[in-house]
């Protein structure tokens, strides 16, 4: 069976990215959206990303707007918003789908390893997926799970 490493997504700048690029790296994938209650938890994801990336950890931002519309941009001003508001500098890529006929290969891959308290649909923006280095699925959190929360997690996969 293809592992996450086989999949790859579009950028925000349009260019199809290989997710083999991220391997090797500890990864926290989550879905985004700009116009959240969830939205600040950005600022944390970039603390994490500044702290933790020279040892081999990505925080990769994937802009979902299944949930309230609460993501209605489009690429340009997806990115101009992430780094003026959040100074945002981990990879950020194209608006997807997470759930339904049309979700991603990543989400359906990422669903189908660890499922939720509620079953393995994605519930709302900001649920957050803990990868090891070999592209395991060792975690799953809710978007209520702050990112600060989740060093002593990372820090034992780095």
């Amino acid at each position: 069976m293809p592992g996450i490493f086989d999949l790859s997504a579009k950028s925000l700048d349009g260019e199809q990215v290989p997710l083999r690029r991220f391997e090797g790296k500890v990864l926290l994938i989550v879905n985004t959206a700009s116009q959240c209650g969830f939205t600040p938890q950005y600022r944390a994801l970039e603390a994490l990303q500044r702290e933790f990336s020279s040892r081999g950890f990505a925080v990769l931002g994937f802009p979902c707007n299944q949930f309230g519309g609460q993501e209605p941009g489009d690429a340009t001003e997806i990115m101009a918003f992430c780094t003026s508001k959040y100074d945002v500098t981990f990879p950020m890529f194209e608006k997807l789908d997470v759930n339904g006929p049309n979700a991603h290969p990543l989400y359906n891959y990422l669903k189908g390893e660890k499922s939720g308290l509620l079953g393995a649909s994605i519930k709302w923006n900001f649920t957050k997926f803990l990868l090891d280095r070999a592209g395991n699925v060792v975690a799953r959190h809710a978007p209520t799970t702050k990112p600060e929360s989740l060093k002593k997690e990372i820090e034992a996969l780095l």
